[in-house]
């Protein structure tokens, strides 16, 4: 049985910074693309990024150069590193498993954790 389970949402202000973790079991998280999604206030939910099963690294635009997605292949575990937050990054923060990339375009995979909630005001 896969379980993501996603920790580290909070509280900061703007200008801020936050980690987000995401552990796994059930699954191994070095063997699939991982990513991150996000939901906020009355949207839909977003691609935010990747990490493919051979590391390479991709964000959405309004992400790159803030945050970082990394894993710790012993710890079945993926992080993302959140810099210089801002109130747009509002949102609940979903960790997938599975991801497919079609057309440049990123699509979830089968399995998703329960979200994190992260809050961007001062």
């Amino acid at each position: 049985q896969v379980q993501l389970v996603e920790s580290g949402g909070g509280l900061v202000q703007p200008g801020g910074s936050l980690s987000v973790s995401c552990v796994a079991s059930g699954i191994i998280l070095s063997s699939r693309a991982m990513g991150w999604y996000r939901q906020g206030p009355g949207n839909q939910r977003e691609w935010v990024a990747t990490i493919s099963s051979d590391g390479s690294k991709f964000y959405r635009d309004s992400v790159k150069g803030r945050f970082t997605i990394s894993r710790d292949i012993a710890k079945n575990t993926m992080y993302l590193q959140m810099n210089s937050l801002n109130p747009e990054d509002t949102a609940v923060y979903y960790c997938n498993a599975g991801l497919r990339r079609y057309y440049g375009n990123w699509s979830p995979g089968s399995y998703w954790g329960q979200g994190t909630q992260v809050t961007v005001s001062s």
